[in-house]
């Protein structure tokens, strides 16, 4: 009889490891509780649902998220396969259509012969295989929190994230408003840009800082992701933070005047119909009046209608360094392997590598086979590294991709060091897939 994997929600990396599981012959059971029951952020009855962002960052291989990409083509992801081909234009990043891309992810998961989705919730009142993979996301739900809180005592489980708002175009007063990427040939870009003067960012500024917030309530912890920020949090740290920042002008010089603005808000395309703009870096936890008052002080905005307004949600993970193994198994429990944000790795991306290497080394142990480890100098390697030590420091948050997770040779200079990091990784992922003979799902 053929062996068969559970794994716990149908994420970006619950889906990557139920393929991962599939390709070594084994059936793979995804458990989603949608459409039965919605986090508070979630709105598709499909799997694979993008909340924060379309945006799967930039494509380019000299930067760590861009190798990581090419390394994840390589590897067979369900991920890069759905999103090159529902991408959206956005200059040098892959951005892609939300739905259609959840909707491609959920036919070729579905579609695959040794993988069934059970639309239930996963209550953790009984585990229903070993091993067991946990894919529960950042809005993992109480049942899933409570279950993984009991095998790990975990008592630093969460933090908090939050949503850009996204605006109709045909509301938007393109006359005020420029196309331009950063850095690419005048009069041409992906993205709307929206310049202001001195004295609108001034006005801009003042507002947001004194606009109405969602609070958390007095049980909740009232932390965010250094890398996702809410707009007014870094507005309070000096009026020039956000100029130096999502609304830095720099390389987006006015046509109208051939100047640079004083700050620039870009926004670029939620869909491939071009109907929805989403405002970069603009994420927030302004009330819903605020954001209507705030945010149309912005050039091209005042009429602006809001296709989605900002939010906060919870964002749950785990303290990977003190429970998780090399392996991405929970060391109280080794018949459980955590996947995706909920493991300590931070965006779409890294969710989806780390939920493949995940199911990967799930389906290993079920066969019986040799856990493995990606080679350090991968980017995929560099960044489960993040989970097994910090630098020594106690303070473990997640993290993307980033060069300085890669190791580095003390011979190397600093502006050679990128460069030499991506040749490293490239000349090391097809050796070790043919070592240990890895096979893609399709």
């Amino acid at each position: 009889m053929t062996k068969e994997v559970h794994v716990i929600g149908g994420g970006l990396a619950g889906c990557e490891a139920a393929l991962r599981v599939a390709a070594h012959g084994l059936k793979a059971v995804i458990w989603e509780m949608k459409p039965e029951k919605f986090s508070p952020a979630h709105r598709l009855p499909t799997l694979a649902e993008l909340v924060c962002s379309n945006s799967l960052r930039s494509d380019s291989p000299q930067k760590a998220v861009g190798l990581l990409k090419e390394e994840l083509v390589q590897l067979g992801s369900v991920v890069m396969r759905a999103a090159l081909e529902h991408r959206v234009p956005a200059g040098h990043c892959l951005a892609v259509d939300r739905v259609l891309f959840s909707q491609r992810i959920t036919e070729l998961v579905s579609s695959h012969p040794l993988v069934t989705i059970k639309r239930a919730e996963f209550t953790g009142e009984s585990v229903p295989s070993e091993p067991l993979i946990l894919a529960g996301g950042p809005l993992a739900s109480e049942p899933l929190v409570n279950f993984l809180r009991g095998l790990t005592n975990e008592k630093r489980l969460f933090f908090y994230d939050a949503l850009a708002p996204i605006v109709t175009y045909e509301s938007l007063d393109l006359s005020k408003m420029y196309q331009a990427d950063r850095y690419g040939p005048e009069g041409e870009g992906d993205y709307l840009n929206c310049p202001l003067s001195e004295e609108e960012y001034a006005a801009f500024y003042q507002a947001l800082v004194a606009a109405d917030r969602v609070e958390p309530r007095s049980f909740e912890e009232n932390r965010c992701f250094e890398g996702c920020l809410p707009i007014e949090i870094m507005a309070a740290r000096g009026p020039k933070t956000l100029a130096f920042g999502p609304m830095k002008p720099v390389g987006l010089n006015d046509p109208k005047t051939g100047r640079r603005p004083a700050a620039v808000v870009q926004l670029r395309r939620e869909n491939l119909a071009g109907t929805l703009w989403n405002l970069v870096g603009f994420q927030t936890r302004l009330t819903r009046p605020a954001q209507d008052q705030v945010f149309r002080l912005i050039p091209g905005l005042a009429k602006a209608e809001f296709s989605r307004y900002g939010a906060i949600h919870r964002n749950t993970y785990i303290e990977a360094p003190e429970v998780l193994d090399p392996y991405q198994r929970l060391i109280a429990a080794p018949q459980i392997f955590i996947a995706g944000q909920l493991s300590g790795v931070e965006g779409y991306v890294e969710s989806a590598a780390q939920g493949l290497w995940a199911g990967e080394n799930a389906a290993r142990q079920a066969l019986e086979l040799p856990l493995t480890r990606a080679p350090r100098v991968t980017a995929l390697g560099s960044l489960l590294s993040h989970l097994e030590s910090f630098g020594g420091r106690k303070d473990f948050a997640p993290s993307n991709i980033n060069f300085g997770l890669f190791p580095t040779g003390l011979d190397e200079k600093p502006r050679q060091a990128s460069q030499a990091r991506v040749e490293k990784a490239r000349a090391a992922l097809p050796p070790f897939l043919k070592e240990i003979n890895y096979a893609r799902w399709s």
